[in-house]
């Protein structure tokens, strides 16, 4: 822990992560930000392909790499290696977490199963993401955020009926997983005290999907529907949709309540709307959603966002223009809440990121650094944490195994 900062809820907390990409680092992200020491392991020479990743660069460094791996500290294991294997193995007593996310019975391949670990450390909690889990017909499959995506139900509503399925436009499925999986993590660790024992924390990414799927499932057992893909609409419940601006913008509007319908009424110039029987009660203006979203739409066009935010906010109708970076970084109550901040990273200068979230109002995290230097913290943890020599050291990287 720093010196210069208050003191955060994981402070007491280590955590070895294994694994690249996206659903196991996420996770390693959301318990540094509360304090957690993240120990992440790389190829030697590689790193992390998400070091790489990211559609946008600037000097030709990637700016993905900088938030998913902010607060965490970087070491160099091969671990396809005896050696780096063994050097895992030598950690695992210091650690209370091990964080993967390879395909199921690769670690148990490297002699890092969990029956080797937990033997090693009883109260370690070993958190493990993977496409499809770690038991069933299909663990052994390959299995990417977009594949958990499509089997966790979420593509198949995602989209409008008259075309095929789309992607959400962030990697859901991966984020979703480890979201999933830091709530695994902390309610392991609340057991240990307990029992004083760790555990296994299994979470397949379609799984982490398929909770957000709200009554899918017993709509389909009962009624014999499938949920199909309706667009930016809420089936038979209106007004709550998209709305264009005469300035080229879009605008959410969402005042399905009955009073909240007579509110945007008003607002309108059209007070005579919520007497009216096509759109009077929640069911009637669900019959008639079409219609009523083409009126809105066609009030909507005529005026700016500024005009149509000014009248929302002045009636009580929960409504907002749809934002991109832009706007997040210009808005007074993204500023006022510290939403967003600027992290100072030493290639990139002062970058800016989302805050850590949920907010805590006695220990809130932080965020302390941006994403280290390939195999930075090498020193301070083979040296430091395992007492390894210098020369020992110096030979394990001679032959890449560090």
């Amino acid at each position: 822990m720093s010196n210069n900062r208050p003191p955060r809820p994981l402070d007491d907390i280590r955590v070895l992560e294994l694994g690249a990409f996206l659903a196991g680092p996420f996770c390693g992200q959301l318990l540094a930000d509360f304090g957690a020491e993240v120990i992440k392991v790389e190829p030697p020479g590689k790193g992390d392909p998400m070091r790489d990743w990211g559609r946008y660069r600037h000097h030709g460094r990637t700016l993905w790499w900088p938030v998913l791996a902010r607060n965490k500290k970087s070491v160099t294991i091969d671990l396809r290696t005896p050696e780096g294997q063994d050097l895992v193995r030598r950690i695992i007593p210091h650690v209370d977490m091990l964080l993967e996310n390879f395909r199921p019975g690769t670690l148990e391949e490297w002699g890092l199963g969990w029956e080797e670990l937990h033997a090693l450390n009883p109260g370690l909690i070993m958190v493990r993401v993977s496409g499809f889990g770690q038991t069933g017909p299909y663990r052994d499959k390959a299995g990417f955020g977009s594949i958990g995506e499509a089997m966790g139900g979420i593509r198949s509503i995602t989209g409008f009926p008259d075309r095929p399925p789309t992607r959400i436009g962030i990697s859901i499925g991966d984020s979703l997983a480890a979201t999933f999986a830091t709530i695994g993590a902390l309610t392991a660790l609340h057991q240990r005290q307990r029992s004083g024992l760790g555990q296994v924390v299994d979470i397949g990414i379609y799984e982490a999907v398929l909770s957000m799927m709200e009554s899918m499932i017993p709509e389909y057992q009962f009624a014999g529907q499938a949920r199909e893909r309706t667009g930016n609409v809420l089936p038979n419940i209106a007004p709550s949709n998209i709305y264009p601006t005469n300035d080229g913008g879009w605008f959410a509007i969402g005042a399905n309540a009955d009073a909240i319908f007579r509110r945007l009424a008003s607002a309108m110039g059209q007070p005579e709307l919520a007497d009216d029987e096509r759109y009077a009660t929640h069911r009637s203006r669900g019959e008639n959603q079409a219609e009523l979203d083409d009126l809105i739409a066609a009030w909507t066009i005529a005026h700016s966002a500024d005009e149509i935010q000014a009248l929302m906010d002045a009636h009580g109708v929960p409504a907002g223009r749809i934002y991109t970076a832009k706007e997040m970084l210009n808005d007074p109550h993204f500023a006022a809440r510290q939403a967003i901040v600027g992290v100072a990273d030493r290639h990139l200068g002062e970058i800016k990121m989302q805050n850590v979230f949920p907010r805590l109002s006695t220990t809130p995290g932080g965020i302390d650094w941006t994403g280290p230097e390939l195999g930075e913290h090498n020193a301070e943890v083979f040296a430091g944490l395992l007492g390894m020599a210098e020369d020992v050291i110096a030979a394990l990287k001679e032959r890449k195994i560090v």
